[in-house]
């Protein structure tokens, strides 16, 4: 019972820590720790957002950036898209392709829930489920 109470007691900080996502079935998808790591539904390490908006993969290779404007932009420096501070998203045509509400809501163009996010920045939602594939 003791080792219990002790393992429950070294967990919680790294629990209150994790800023998690959800789809819209409220399963966990991920989550981004406030170091920066990106874990997926398994708790397996998937990436890093660095303080400065550097994106690394999970090998550490530099796979894009968030500017400090919102631009997005992959690998090759190339504009993959932009979140503006209300949380609207748009690709690299400028066309719209969904928002991060005030209350962490994920929404596609369509307006249809794509998922929930607590406690996660909106433009690191909006990497995760819009943009972290087409940085790689």
């Amino acid at each position: 019972m003791i080792f219990v109470a002790m393992a429950m007691m070294m967990l919680m900080p790294m629990a209150a820590d994790a800023q998690t996502m959800r789809d819209s079935s409220n399963r966990s998808i991920g989550s981004i720790e406030s170091g920066g790591s990106i874990r997926d539904s398994s708790n397996r390490y998937i990436g890093k957002i660095e303080s400065d908006g550097t994106v690394r993969d999970s090998s550490n290779r530099y796979i894009g950036k968030i500017e400090s404007d919102g631009t997005v932009r992959n690998y090759s420096n190339s504009y993959i898209g932009k979140v503006e501070s209300d949380g609207t998203v748009r690709n690299y045509s400028n066309s719209f392709i969904g928002k991060v509400e005030s209350d962490g809501t994920v929404r596609d163009s369509s307006n249809r829930q794509l998922g929930k996010t607590y406690g996660v920045s909106k433009r690191h939602a909006a990497v995760f489920f819009f943009f972290f594939d087409m940085m790689k």
